[in-house]
C-alpha cells in the first residue's frame, strides 16, 4: 500500500503541530492526529511532557486520549494515527490497546523507534490485535524538524 494523497495531507497537520510543540511549548517537536475511517479528525496534539511534568504525554497520547473522548470509547477502531516521529514503545502499545487501524509516521526513530526500527511491537504477533503501519511520509521534513530542534538545544550551528 502506497502513501495516499490524504495521508500527505493529515501528516501535514501533524507537521504544523510538531512546530507549535516548539514554537508555544519548546517541546521536542513531534506531532500527532488521530483520523476516523470515515476521514473526520477525532483528536490531534504534540509533545506535552515537558510542560505538563507527566512523561506519558506524548503527542500519540494526547492525540488518541482526545480522540476517545470524541467519539466516548477507549477503542479507535477502524480509525488512523499520523505522527511525525516513529512511535515509541509506549506510544506503540497504546495504540495497539486502543485497536487502532493504522499508523502512519514521518521519521524514523533508530533509537528508540517501536513501530519497526528496534521495536516491531504494532506487527508482533503475539497480541491480539496488529496495526498496519506506513512509515517514511514526509520524513525528510520530519526529521530536519527535530534534527534542528536537537541542533538548537545544544547550540550547533546547522551545516
Amino acid at each position: 500500500m502506497g502513501v495516499a494523497v490524504s495521508d500527505e495531507q493529515w501528516m501535514r497537520r501533524a507537521l504544523e503541530l510538531a512546530e507549535r510543540a516548539e514554537r508555544e511549548d519548546d517541546e521536542i517537536p513531534v506531532g500527532a492526529v488521530v483520523v476516523g475511517p470515515d476521514g473526520t479528525l477525532l483528536g490531534e496534539g504534540w509533545n506535552r511532557n515537558i510542560s505538563e511534568s507527566d512523561p506519558s504525554a506524548h503527542a500519540e497520547i494526547v492525540a488518541m486520549r482526545a480522540a476517545g473522548r470524541a467519539l466516548g470509547n477507549h477503542r479507535l477502531l477502524g480509525c488512523t494515527l499520523y505522527v511525525t516521529l516513529e512511535p515509541c514503545a509506549m506510544c506503540a502499545m497504546a495504540a495497539v490497546h486502543a485497536r487502532l487501524g493504522r499508523v502512519v509516521y514521518g521519521a524514523a526513530d533508530p533509537k528508540t523507534g517501536a513501530a519497526g526500527s528496534v521495536f516491531d511491537l504494532l506487527a508482533d504477533p503475539r497480541h491480539n490485535h496488529r496495526v498496519e503501519v506506513l512509515g517514511g511520509v514526509l520524513a525528510e521534513e520530519a526529521g530536519r524538524r527535530l534534527t534542528d530542534y536537537f541542533r538548537r538545544k545544544r547550540g550547533k550551528a546547522a551545516p
